[in-house]
């Protein structure tokens, strides 16, 4: 069928210079790994495009993965070779998973294309939108792998393969579960409000052994999605919350967008991302005195300080997990449902540090936030998947779930749950997003089988619980679901996912469960490609 673990039929490499000199590719096959590295002297390197030859003749469906999140986009399709798929791809046909893909924490951005003529891997090595430097340095871009499973389903083939991608997950020494406030507060909170929705899921986790935790959302600090990440005066001082939460039985746990901050950027326009112009209209780069623009270039040695200080002072006040989010979007200016084979889709920009890669840069940005972070756990949303794996405890792996409109939280939440689920415990623990809940807005018999799915997931779920739209119905499923979700015992695979994308049949502990995701919700009429929140 497929095999990709031998050199290739063909090599290209890609330089800012149209005459390739001193870039060279080389590789080396040990231990079922193809170790690809690439080295130059003078020239700028930007990709590496490798391709095996081979025949497709069988009825074959292929899934891929993403750059960061996805946005209810997943789903398994045929030989498309114009396509791009993320970090790996499986391929189904008949009896047969193949799992081709990169080991994680791979030093370049890598995409496959699969058709019915062989496999082409892209190893994008630019520094943001320009060739990498590496002055004579030999990169390891990354590291290959290709294993092929018989005679058990698709869904366990995907986590075997994961596991062989990630040799080192981190995970949590305890399962992680609780509230966030966003989706139904979306902003509009405040010291009072949080503590009462602490109230309210200390009742609803009950005598559970392992404390759920009450995660507050954008809406705390003194400006809107951006820093300086101070408490606004509706909050006030943070470590009081977080003492607070402590005390009603609730562990405590602060978002922030690390590489935005308003003063800083006016003050400091030498510490951001800079562009010579901007033709694209890139919305990373805006227009100032100094040029064309973008957020905090976390390569500058004062932006990692400010990280770092700000991380450190999250901890300091006392709480014990931490939501970092953007960051993602913040270096490339875009968000993963625009993206096809790049990660960035604009030319000619750079970051200050020259010499690394946008991968290496993006682990250099995490490993920094993990090691100030300490035992804090980390919840990376809008990063990058394949690089977040055994850094980070847990990853969002799906764009906002919603508190409001179904037909999101059904394309957001169940399609990512089901095509990511085989990442949970492989890579770090999968987070499907919330179950919103507003008085009047979502049907509870739609919102409550998102409930019982995530909750027997065996991955975290947490729950955005406006107090006045709680119901003894609603009340006595939640402290059910909570019970389940703090032990995190319970194995699921969607069943039908190979040809529904919002898979209805799920195996859950091994017993069938049938789940009706539309009933009388039918599909929404859109008028744009994202449904708002």
């Amino acid at each position: 069928m497929i095999e990709i673990l031998r050199n290739p039929d063909d090599i290209k490499i890609y330089c800012e210079e149209s005459e390739i000199k001193d870039a060279s590719v080389n590789f080396e096959i040990n231990d079922r790994k193809l170790f690809v590295y690439i080295t130059a002297q003078k020239e700028k390197p930007r990709f590496i495009c490798l391709r095996w030859n081979f025949a497709v003749t069988d009825y074959t469906r292929i899934m891929g993965d993403k750059w960061e999140r996805s946005y209810g986009d997943m789903e398994w399709h045929s030989l498309n070779g114009e396509v791009f798929m993320p970090w790996y791809f499986l391929a189904n046909s008949a009896s047969e998973t193949v799992g081709c893909g990169v080991m994680t924490g791979a030093n370049s951005f890598v995409s496959f294309q699969c058709d019915a003529y062989g496999c082409t891997a892209w190893l994008d090595v630019r520094c943001g939108g320009t060739g990498v430097e590496l002055n004579g340095r030999t990169l390891l871009a990354g590291v290959i792998v290709c294993e092929h499973y018989k005679d058990m389903p698709a869904f366990q083939a995907a986590r075997e393969f994961c596991r062989v991608m990630c040799e080192n997950p981190r995970l949590p020494k305890e399962p992680v579960y609780g509230s966030n406030n966003w989706y139904y507060a979306y902003g509009k909170s405040s010291r009072e409000d949080i503590l009462k929705d602490a109230d309210i899921i200390a009742k609803l986790a009950g005598n559970n052994a392992n404390k759920p935790f009450m995660v507050i959302d954008d809406g705390w600090s003194v400006n809107s999605c951006a820093g300086p990440w101070i408490p606004n005066e509706k909050y006030g001082d943070m470590s009081e919350i977080a003492s607070e939460f402590k005390k009603r039985g609730v562990r405590p746990g602060l978002w922030f967008r690390p590489l935005h901050d308003k003063d800083i950027e006016e003050q400091h326009p030498e510490w951001r991302i800079k562009k010579l112009k901007n033709d694209s209209n890139d919305p990373k780069f805006k227009k100032t005195d100094e040029g064309w623009l973008g957020y905090l270039d976390p390569t500058m040695p004062e932006v990692q300080k400010y990280v770092r200080a700000t991380t450190r002072k999250i901890k300091k006040w006392g709480f014990e997990l931490i939501k970092h989010d953007f960051s993602n979007f913040d270096m490339f200016g875009v968000w993963g449902s625009s993206l096809n084979g790049k990660i960035t889709v604009s030319d000619g920009w750079t970051f200050n540090d020259k010499t690394k890669t946008s991968a290496e840069i993006v682990l250099d940005f995490y490993r920094l936030i993990r090691e100030e972070a300490g035992d804090m756990i980390i919840i990376g949303c809008n990063t990058v998947s394949h690089l977040s794996a055994g850094i980070f405890e847990l990853c969002r792996i799906g764009d906002d779930t919603s508190g409001r409109i179904w037909s999101r939280t059904r394309a957001y939440g169940i399609n990512t749950l089901a095509f990511r689920l085989c990442q949970n415990d492989t890579f770090y623990k999968v987070d499907a997003d919330c179950v919103g809940i507003i008085k009047d807005k979502i049907d509870w018999k739609l919102n409550r089988q998102w409930l019982d799915l995530l909750s027997k997931s065996g991955s975290p779920l947490f729950v955005s619980v406006q107090p006045e739209a709680i119901t003894d119905e609603i009340k006595e499923d939640l402290i059910n679901a909570f019970k389940i979700n703090s032990v995190q015992n319970d194995v699921a695979q969607p069943l039908d996912w190979l040809y529904n994308n919002q898979p209805r049949s799920w195996l859950i502990n091994n017993v069938k469960t049938d789940y009706d995701f539309i009933m009388d919700s039918y599909p929404e009429l859109l008028n744009a490609k994202t449904q708002p929140v």
